[in-house]
């Protein structure tokens, strides 16, 4: 079986306990305009080019048979608008200015490097996260993943939108031992207008989990200026209370990684949330402010 991944990352401690491998699968029905992964929303695969790493060699100009790129008085241009993304500039650039984010891999391709660290997960408590994009777009995928990584004894967790049909969950249900369960906004028109789905589905999806007795962690990507907002707090310390069972809840403050991809993936800035990363106290107030509301929550 065949999926379409844009990174493995090891040795990664942020996504699930313990030291984690973490993959990330292309495609996602969300489309939040402050996503610290934009190559992942779209399932197809983006072009990725670093204009300051270009030598000026020209063998990319000579592989692209749309003449989308050009040397414009000295300076490497790439004409996005002819683009086909179908990789051979970046077969042919050795300065590494052009990369295909996006690549087509097997299940037994990905278990293998998944296991070269096996163990690690078994001293850390750590294990296999699948991330994205959305891991349940790739459904099949993704449930082959977590079969292979169940049959090896490995611990699995998924971050996930929550934006799926609940018996794509069901199935998960046995394979998965943590869902990392992204709330955006408790405000169904700003969750729309900041992420163009509504919310419905993602949080009747979060109370059908945590009734079925899955371990769900909730986590908060907090925004200033967009939903560090009371009402989306005290939302949240609502549903959070109405699920007892939770395995915590976790703030992630907002960081300007996705900002930095934008120009390099050819995306417009104007689609995006501008933003800043908040200070110290500023999340410290945050926590704070959610106490006030009667939930305790870490900060990832």
């Amino acid at each position: 079986m065949i999926g379409r991944i844009f990174e493995i990352q090891r040795f990664s401690i942020h996504d699930g306990p313990g030291i984690r491998t973490t993959v990330f699968l292309k495609g996602c029905p969300l489309k939040c305009r402050w996503c610290h992964n934009p190559e992942g929303i779209s399932p197809k695969p983006h072009l990725s080019f670093l204009p300051d790493k270009c030598i000026g060699c020209g063998y990319c100009l000579k592989a692209c048979r749309r003449h989308g790129h050009k040397m414009v008085e000295g300076r490497h241009v790439l004409d996005r608008d002819v683009c086909e993304v179908c990789g051979a500039c970046t077969r042919e650039c050795y300065a590494g200015a052009l990369e295909l984010v996006g690549r087509d891999v097997t299940v037994v391709e990905v278990l293998d490097e998944v296991m070269r660290d096996k163990p690690f997960y078994q001293t850390s408590g750590g294990g296999l996260t699948l991330s994205g994009g959305e891991p349940l777009m790739q459904f099949e995928f993704t449930e082959a993943l977590l079969k292979g990584a169940k049959a090896e004894g490995i611990h699995g967790c998924i971050e996930t939108s929550g934006f799926a049909d609940f018996s794509r969950f069901e199935r998960l249900l046995p394979l998965v031992d943590l869902f990392l369960y992204d709330i955006k906004d408790m405000d169904e028109a700003r969750h729309i207008q900041f992420t163009g789905v509504s919310n419905d589905l993602i949080l009747r999806n979060v109370k059908a989990l945590h009734d079925r007795g899955a371990k769900v962690r909730l986590r908060l990507p907090i925004i200033p200026g967009w939903n560090d907002r009371d009402d989306h707090f005290q939302g949240v310390a609502g549903l959070a209370k109405a699920m007892p069972n939770l395995e915590g809840v976790q703030i992630m403050p907002y960081h300007v990684l996705g900002i930095s991809k934008l120009d390099r993936m050819g995306f417009r800035r104007s689609d995006w949330a501008e933003s800043r990363m908040p200070e110290p106290d500023t999340v410290a107030g945050w926590v704070a402010r959610f106490a006030e509301f009667g939930l305790k929550v870490d900060v990832s």
